[in-house]
């Protein structure tokens, strides 16, 4: 692991040696991470930064660099800090597809309520316990299914997709309604003018129209991934 990632892997694992002497210190790590959460929730992403992480803390930006040297490590710890271990909601005796329905329905409970971690979760990164605590839920979930390693982990890189997938448009449409609705009325009023070159997508909008709710699209995809693996899973069985 490079050196440029070391203070990263020392805030998210640790260990945090306790000065053996001196004025205890007025912070800690998870206050600080609480901080920055609170901003990037009520006012987004882009206003982070550590003049403003210490301005709600009441300290100095000097003062805030004594336990976090830069942003890159502030966003570190912050996802981490929300997106947090996952939860155990569930007996472990459930089958696999119960088990990654339910940790797919909770991940994306944890996006829409801090959908700034879809900001900040972009690209190859160090990551921290809690959250490679739910790629080790998934990723077990389909321990005996017959799936190799890798595979196992492109199942739950699937499912994060589709879950990051339908948080983004729904972020995109902002509390106005459903991005299906939305993008429904806008090919429909396509359709109304090119629809004769289009036969297909006219009658499968039409459908949609009568019976596509604000979730459907989020659950439709669910559901083909889990029933792909099903499949998947079954062959390797035989």
């Amino acid at each position: 692991m490079g050196d440029e990632h070391a203070e990263v892997v020392r805030l998210l694992w640790g260990p945090h040696p306790k000065p053996a002497r001196g004025p205890r210190p007025t912070l800690d790590l998870d206050r600080i991470a609480q901080a920055g959460i609170e901003i990037a929730d009520s006012e987004g992403f882009a206003d982070v930064s550590m003049q403003r992480v210490a301005a709600q803390l009441g300290v100095t930006k000097m003062a805030l660099y004594r336990y976090v040297p830069g942003k890159a490590e502030l966003v570190a710890l912050m996802v981490d800090a929300a997106i947090g271990p996952y939860p155990q909601v569930r007996a472990r005796h459930s089958g696999w597809r119960e088990q990654l329905e339910e940790w797919a329905r909770e991940l994306i409970r944890v996006f829409r309520q801090h959908p700034w971690t879809l900001d900040a979760t972009v690209g190859p990164r160090i990551m921290g316990p809690a959250e490679l605590s739910w790629m080790e839920r998934a990723v077990s979930a389909l321990d005996g299914t017959g799936l190799s390693g890798a595979e196992r982990m492109d199942a739950a890189v699937l499912l994060v997709g589709h879950v990051r997938g339908i948080t983004q448009q729904a972020r995109a449409t902002g509390p106005a309604g459903s991005p299906e609705a939305q993008l429904g009325a806008i090919l429909g009023d396509l359709m109304q003018a090119h629809g004769e070159r289009f036969p297909a997508l006219t009658s499968a909008l039409t459908s949609a129209a009568q019976s596509h709710g604000q979730d459907q699209a989020w659950e439709f995809g669910l559901q083909c991934i889990l029933d792909g693996l099903a499949v998947l899973i079954d062959e390797r069985a035989r």
